[in-house]
């Protein structure tokens, strides 16, 4: 599983959903420009000792991170999506990219990819969810779905 953060601007987000993707086995994908540097003391705090164990990468922009998709079709997470992200065929593989805290996705991606939008059911007054609350319902849910977690045994206490 790759988990795709586009345009970051909190970096506790990013250390929170780094920490998660370590948990999961996931790869994170930071698609820049960024709002913080990868120094920056917020970040490793939120990712505590767990961001050297990180697979990470870092796009500049968002056609490196295209190139890199060299055609593949990610899911793309937000609040417009027609399809409930529990729903979605997920494999092995896939690429999950969310938007940035402040406006989510660009339009652009949306009209790319009509089909791969999924988005998290929000019931009552609010806006949005956190995002790496919201990484963290649709990661864990795809990874279980597509089998990640087979080989998975308790900690012993």
């Amino acid at each position: 599983m790759h988990c795709a953060l586009y345009h970051p601007v909190i970096p506790q987000n990013t250390g929170n959903i780094g920490r998660l993707c370590v948990g999961m086995g996931a790869t994170l994908h930071i698609i820049g420009p960024c709002a913080f540097t990868f120094d920056d003391r917020a970040l490793k705090r939120a990712g505590l000792d767990y961001w050297q164990h990180l697979q990470w990468q870092v796009h500049d922009n968002e056609e490196a991170f295209v190139s890199w998709l060299d055609g593949r079709d990610p899911w793309l997470i937000t609040k417009f999506g027609q399809q409930r992200f529990d729903q979605a065929p997920y494999h092995g593989d896939d690429i999950i990219v969310l938007g940035n805290e402040n406006s989510g996705l660009p339009d652009s991606w949306h009209q790319r990819w009509p089909q791969r939008c999924l988005g998290i059911p929000i019931m009552g007054p609010i806006r949005s969810y956190n995002l790496a609350n919201a990484a963290a319902m649709v990661l864990s849910h795809a990874s279980a779905a597509c089998g990640c977690f087979d080989d998975w045994t308790p900690m012993p206490r």
